[in-house]
């Protein structure tokens, strides 16, 4: 997993990965969508193959690169206790601030003449 990572820490990558979550892509399409030079996105295309994270498939004279989600499994595994932490925080930030609401609430009721 330290791996995935240490590839995930390039934005490249990332934006690679965002346009293969949509499907299958030859190189020339990747090129166009990132507006990187073709060796360098090959160069990216490289490794995120070798962490796992992609595939490639050959059709007539291209290659069509697809997303492998098992390695964004497994870190989606890792970060989940994480994720429950900041949802527990967010949780206690509604409370607070509907809290802070019904406060405001009751003392704009306590102000007016007739009670509303």
């Amino acid at each position: 997993m330290e791996r995935v990572f240490e590839v995930l820490a390039e934005p490249n990558r990332r934006r690679i990965l965002d346009v293969l979550r949509r499907g299958e892509q030859p190189v020339g399409e990747l090129v166009d969508r990132l507006g990187v030079s073709q060796p360098a996105v090959s160069k990216h295309l490289r490794t995120l193959r070798e962490a796992g994270l992609v595939e490639s498939r050959s059709q007539a004279q291209r290659r069509l690169y697809r997303l492998r989600t098992e390695p964004l499994r497994d870190l989606d595994a890792w970060l989940e206790p994480y994720r429950m932490l900041w949802e527990s925080r967010l949780d206690d930030l509604e409370r607070h601030l509907s809290a802070m609401d019904d406060d405001h609430r009751n003392e704009e009721s306590a102000r007016s003449p007739d009670g509303d």
